[in-house]
């Protein structure tokens, strides 16, 4: 008898010790790595305008057109007809934001480098 109860303890050691891996790795599914970086802010997007246009939606400065000084490819790969500089604020930041997500800060290397955007 003794030996059944020392079996019957040792796998509900390893029982516990099992469920807290599994609660453990179901946090850390959940969880942000660490080397992860917050989504960017209004703010970012603000130091990105300033920067490709002095913070001016109308900004045409051929072939790059609006405040994110969208290229007419870029722009219409977003799936946007017209010109940038021709699209409300609203739009061309909702278009920044899409292009962001989708291609981090590369689409604007000086500007995101100078700004310290990553």
């Amino acid at each position: 008898m003794r030996r059944t109860r020392t079996r019957t303890r040792s796998y509900t050691r390893i029982g516990a010790t099992l469920g807290g891996l599994a609660a453990t790795a179901s946090l850390a599914v959940g969880a942000a790595p660490a080397h992860a970086q917050a989504p960017p802010t209004a703010a970012s997007f603000h130091k990105l305008r300033v920067c490709e246009s002095s913070d001016n939606y109308r900004s045409v400065s051929r072939p790059y057109y609006g405040a994110y000084q969208f290229d007419i490819r870029t722009w219409r790969g977003l799936g946007y007809g017209g010109r940038p500089d021709q699209a409300s604020p609203a739009i061309q930041d909702q278009a920044a934001r899409r292009l962001q997500a989708q291609r981090g800060w590369q689409p604007w290397p000086a500007c995101s480098r100078k700004e310290g955007l990553r």
